[in-house]
């Protein structure tokens, strides 16, 4: 028992401490390419997540040799139809795991294992894990070639470097791994002001004020009003913010944001590094109503009551600025990426004579982070939200609503429900239940679908049972229970009976018109045979792994959509 104490000691303490800072001469580039240039960087906020790692572009092209950064052994393989796709894990000496995503394949030795272990499994999808004396590689070592798989929506490389006892992923380019061309400055685009109140424990702001930003001089910009910021008793700011890399087109997230009231920092946030059960809290450092319509980091300069210390170095009063009436200051905020480039933006406030002041609002629900909440619309639906799901404790209106308009294919079987605003984040899974008369035939297909901000419907899924259905999802906004009838669609990449001697791969463009594709088969002779999917293109592709024989074969590919509805194509080919 002292033994089990002692470790899971150990392993909170790995958690809890910061990963070892990195060596730049331990590694090489990883691939083998001249360009250097890149489409997205480390921490970029994104809804639901930070991006992992940096990508490299491979000048639209797919093949480019992809090389083992230091010495180390593959300690992982996994092959998905979507996320990094095929991607390869490399344990190295230094204590580090690097990581390379959406590969068109691995070498040739190992290549020739994962296709046999997807045979024997009977499996387009496999994740395998190895040990260090099976797969060895010296740093320089080809390990694999770049593509495009995945949830990618071009060719690149998905690069990341992690710490392996830990898992934290660096910030490859502060730490000097990787060194892009850059001596342009961030861009800052936008500010928005939120005044704030507090009613029964819960906060409540204003509507959001604007001002538009305009470039003094390369890295300076100011306001285009001149006359200084009305603010209120209390609030924050939030800033939008963009960046650029010399020689593409791309635009970058921030690495550092910091604040100062007349000279005073009482803000920084930075990206240094994360781990995966952090990645949501992205939702919480930006401003999550304002980045769903935004292309720009909108960062809050402000840290909401659940999200996590790491990300803030400095922070006074949580973020928030105390003007009293008449009273002026100058905010200055700061914005660096991570190749040391700065843009600066100063502007005075004054404090406003009349203030927000937030009114109890009997008819609301108020929930906290901290606390299991049940939360009903009326007698026929509910949420259940659940402790650690919130970042901030929150008022909310449960709300039945109309009964969306269907679409082919789809059958709408109950009202509206909304239990939170779209543009509230959940960072754990929420329990949905809506109670509703649905038709024998159509239980087995009978899922949740929210409403998007122009009225269409989108999967969110759950099962029906006992007269209702139910779903685990972080999805809010508006919630309704469909019934999905239509089968995915195969249409072949080949005429029939076509010669494919001289083909690559037996392609297949599959779509689907709610719920998406969730499982595929192909057979060719009878015999299952690996079938790779490449979600932002549409396509199923097997790649030709035997010598053609310029004979015919027969083709049968079988694909289930999300709600159970299933199309079946059979067909000729000569090889």
């Amino acid at each position: 028992m002292r033994r089990i104490l002692t470790l899971i000691l150990l392993l909170a303490l790995w958690a809890e401490a910061p990963a070892q800072r990195l060596d730049p001469d331990d590694y090489i580039y990883p691939i083998l390419q001249e360009s250097r240039l890149y489409s997205a960087n480390f921490g970029e906020l994104r809804p639901g997540h930070f991006h992992a790692g940096v990508d490299i572009k491979t000048d639209g092209e797919v093949g480019r040799p992809l090389v083992a950064v230091a010495d180390g052994y593959v300690s992982r393989l996994s092959v998905s139809g979507g996320g990094y796709g095929r991607a390869i894990y490399l344990t190295l000496r230094n204590g580090t795991t690097a990581v390379y995503g959406h590969l068109q394949r691995f070498r040739d030795d190992i290549e020739e294992h994962v296709r046999t272990e997807r045979y024997a499994r009977r499996s387009n999808g496999v994740s395998l894990w190895f040990e260090p004396d099976v797969w060895p590689v010296k740093q320089g070592d080809v390990i694999g070639y770049s593509g495009n798989s995945g949830s990618s929506g071009g060719p690149h490389l998905h690069f990341e470097i992690r710490d392996t006892p830990t898992q934290r992923l660096y910030n490859v380019v502060r730490e000097g791994v990787i060194r892009p061309a850059d001596n342009l400055p961030p861009r800052i685009l936008r500010v928005h002001y939120f005044e704030i109140d507090t009613v029964s424990g819960v906060p409540v702001r204003s509507t959001p004020e604007s001002y538009a930003v305009v470039r003094n001089a390369e890295g300076h910009y100011r306001l285009t009003r001149n006359e200084p910021v009305g603010v209120g008793r209390k609030g924050y700011f939030v800033v939008e913010v963009s960046d650029r890399r010399n020689g593409v087109y791309n635009t970058f997230g921030v690495w550092r944001v910091t604040a100062s009231l007349d000279g005073k920092p009482y803000f920084e946030y930075r990206m240094d590094g994360f781990t995966h059960d952090l990645s949501r809290c992205s939702d919480a450092v930006s401003c999550y109503a304002l980045k769903i319509g935004s292309r720009n980091e909108v960062i809050r300069l402000a840290q909401l009551a659940e999200a996590p210390d790491l990300f803030y170095p400095v922070m006074e009063e949580r973020g928030v600025v105390r003007t009293a009436a008449g009273d002026r200051h100058r905010i200055r905020i700061e914005t660096e990426d991570d190749c040391g480039n700065r843009s600066s933006l100063e502007f005075t406030v004054e404090g406003r004579t009349e203030s927000f002041r937030a009114r109890p609002d009997t008819t609301a629900v108020a929930v906290f982070p901290g606390r299991n909440s049940i939360v009903r619309a009326d007698s026929e639906a509910e949420i259940r939200i659940q402790q650690g799901s919130l970042y901030e404790p929150l008022f909310l209106h449960p709300v039945r609503l109309d009964t969306p308009a269907g679409r082919t294919g789809l059958v709408v079987l109950s009202p509206a429900y909304r239990f939170l605003e779209a543009t509230t984040p959940l960072r754990t899974p929420a329990l949905v239940t809506i109670r509703t008369q649905v038709p024998r035939e159509l239980r087995l297909r009978t899922v949740l679908a929210g409403r998007g901000r122009k009225g269409g419907l989108y999967h969110v899924g759950g099962s029906y049972s006992n007269g209702a259905v139910t779903a685990v999802t972080r999805t809010t906004g508006d919630l309704v229970v469909v019934a999905d009838t239509l089968a995915p669609a195969i249409r072949p990449l080949f005429t029939e009976g076509a010669s494919l001697v001289d083909a690559e791969a037996l392609q297949f463009r599959v779509t689907d018109n709610f719920s998406g594709i969730a499982a595929w088969t192909l057979r060719i002779d009878g015999e299952w045979v690996p079938c790779d999917r490449f979600p932002m293109k549409g396509t199923l592709a097997h790649f030709f792994d035997t010598p053609a024989t310029r004979r015919k074969h027969t083709i049968a590919l079988t694909v289930r959509d999300g709600c159970g509805n299933t199309a079946r194509y059979t067909g000729i080919f000569v090889r």
